[in-house]
């Protein structure tokens, strides 16, 4: 059986493998460029299940493979005998990331990826002095 973990980035929760391609919310990373999610919900696997402070030593590694729009979405208003509509589109923007690793070990080991994930750190936020 293979390992699978319980992932949450940009507000939504996504359950994936090694080797399966997710589409998230627009993440600011360059194309080929690796990630690493760090909101571990849950991991499971050969008859043993990781959930809680357990699941954040799971390490879950990523590649970018491009980013898009998603398909239209029709946004139509109209209120009755009033002659009032609008009608908008929406394209959500979406980063698309093949899973590479998921590996169980010590929390907090550094790499050359981008974390994601931490709230401040994906949102890039700067140092208020």
């Amino acid at each position: 059986m293979q390992m699978y973990a319980v992932i949450e980035t940009g507000g939504k929760q996504y359950r994936v493998e090694s080797g399966s391609v997710i589409r998230v919310e627009k993440l600011d990373v360059p194309v080929g460029e690796k990630v690493v999610f760090q909101r571990v919900l849950m991991a499971g696997g050969e008859g043993e299940v990781l959930a809680g402070p357990e699941a954040g030593k799971v390490r879950v590694e990523g590649t970018v493979l491009g980013h898009g729009k998603g398909r239209k979405i029709v946004v139509f208003k109209y209120r009755p005998k009033k002659g009032y509509h609008r009608k908008r589109g929406h394209r959500q923007l979406f980063t698309e990331i093949r899973v590479e690793r998921i590996s169980v070990g010590e929390e907090g080991k550094g790499s050359a990826a981008k974390a994601v994930g931490d709230g401040e750190e994906a949102l890039g936020s700067k140092e208020s002095d």
